[in-house]
């Protein structure tokens, strides 16, 4: 039987790299359906897209019925924190709104969702969060994804949530780019100029690569419940800069503190939102990396013309 698997946000960031991610790496009764916006740059035998506006409510339901997939890895949302903050109603409306309606097309067709939520569900008092410790954001971004976690828990039988830490990476090839500082860091690098980041604000940074497999490895195998995909180190911002400056042979120099609140229109961030990802690690084959060893995986499966060109290390 034919194990259909529909992605969401298939141009994005995170979405792009599972499609990636997918090719070559799939059993051969799977098969990847890409919802976006625009045709995907890449193809394969066991990968078909599918172009409209998912916000189209009838359009999203009528693609559902004619895909009927067994699961649903539900990626598209607004991730930019800021933009959430000022323009609360398109937050509501992608990140709440999209999957509730995805939830019950799920409960319909009893299919299996994963929804991609995120580590700022957490208020960052204390930081090495488990599944079980309670959401408080403390910005509306984390709200969204609150809400919709709720609902996800609500109305599909048979669910996944899975909260990402800080993903750090690079776009598929001729994918958007998304939220991802790093092409930005280094490009600034590159030209030399500095690069300023808070260094109060602690995470537990996972690379897309880890990520997009564990979401694959999930949607190929039912695994219930709640689950932090999180890499194995926890730091703050400025470390965490300094450490990817190195990895592509810039001086940490060009790496300094930026303070918050000259930054305009910045929304509350939390403190520590550092994720314990033991659960993810006793029960996924896919290892959670420490970050060395995640900008050494990225580096070596980006194409060259995203690279930053590397001097010794």
């Amino acid at each position: 039987m034919e194990l259909r698997i529909l992605v969401t946000g298939a141009n994005g960031f995170v979405g792009g790299n599972i499609l990636s991610q997918a090719i070559g790496r799939l059993p051969q009764n799977a098969h990847l359906h890409a919802l976006s916006r625009k045709p995907i740059p890449i193809s394969g035998a066991q990968l078909s897209s599918h172009v409209l506006d998912i916000l189209d409510g009838n359009r999203l339901s009528s693609a559902f019925e004619e895909i009927n997939p067994q699961v649903v890895i539900h990626a598209a949302a607004i991730a930019d924190i800021d933009f959430c903050q000022a323009n609360p109603d398109t937050a509501w409306k992608v990140n709440v709104d999209l999957a509730n309606h995805l939830a019950i097309l799920c409960s319909k067709r009893r299919a299996r969702m994963i929804f991609v939520s995120t580590d700022t569900v957490f208020d960052g008092a204390r930081g090495r969060y488990i599944e079980q410790d309670e959401p408080r954001p403390v910005n509306f971004y984390g709200e969204t994804k609150v809400q919709a976690e709720s609902l996800v828990r609500k109305l599909v039988p048979s669910w996944t949530i899975v909260r990402t830490a800080l993903v750090v990476g690079f776009p598929a090839a001729g994918f958007e780019g998304g939220n991802t500082f790093l092409p930005k860091m280094l490009s600034e690098l590159r030209a030399g100029n500095s690069y300023g980041v808070p260094d109060e604000e602690v995470r537990s940074p996972i690379d897309v690569l880890t990520l997009s497999r564990a979401l694959l490895e999930l949607a190929l195998h039912n695994v219930p419940g709640t689950f932090h995909l999180a890499g194995s180190d926890t730091m703050n911002r400025f470390a965490m800069a300094c450490r990817v400056a190195q990895r592509f042979g810039f001086s940490t120099e060009l790496i300094t503190v930026r303070n918050p609140s000259s930054i305009p229109g910045r929304a509350p961030r939390p403190r520590d939102v550092s994720l314990n990802n033991s659960k993810a690690s006793a029960t996924l084959r896919t290892p959670m990396l420490d970050l060395n060893s995640a900008l050494n995986l990225n580096f070596e499966h980006t194409p060259t013309l995203s690279r930053s060109p590397e001097k010794s290390v």
